[in-house]
């Protein structure tokens, strides 16, 4: 169960010496029936609260782009993510050197690409459309 309680004891234990890990900061997620808060909320409720500073260990953190290739023989330039939210996906990968490939799909929020700050290698209606086009510009 999540409520007040719940995480004024995470507030407490942070006060105490645990650490704030979290899985990622997304700003929401797509349920069906709709868009829902995030953990980004709550975490960094938490740090503001009790001054901790949480680990991020899944998007957007550099960290976590760079592990995803760290097993082969590739630049961060030469990858690409393609992914539904221009910020934890889009932007995140572009801060480990990545490019990005934003498609209008899942979480998409529209013109939330014009907050990046590089340009998109497309703008993608669907994934099937993302991968067309990585096919033929290779």
């Amino acid at each position: 169960m999540f409520d007040y309680e719940h995480l004024n004891k995470a507030f407490r234990l942070l006060l105490n010496g645990a650490k704030l890990i979290g899985i990622h900061k997304a700003k929401f997620y797509r349920r069906k029936d709709g868009l829902a808060m995030g953990p980004g909320a709550f975490l960094s409720a938490l740090e503001f609260s009790s001054g901790t500073k949480a680990e991020i260990v899944g998007k957007p953190s550099k960290e976590f782009f760079l592990s995803s290739i760290s097993e082969f023989d590739v630049l961060p330039e030469e990858c690409v993510m393609i992914g539904d939210d221009a910020n934890d996906d889009i932007q995140g990968a572009f801060n480990a050197g990545f490019q990005g490939i934003l498609v209008k799909t899942g979480k998409y929020r529209e013109n939330s690409e014009q907050l990046l700050s590089k340009k998109l290698l497309l703008l993608a209606d669907n994934f099937t459309q993302a991968v067309d086009y990585l096919l033929l510009n290779n």
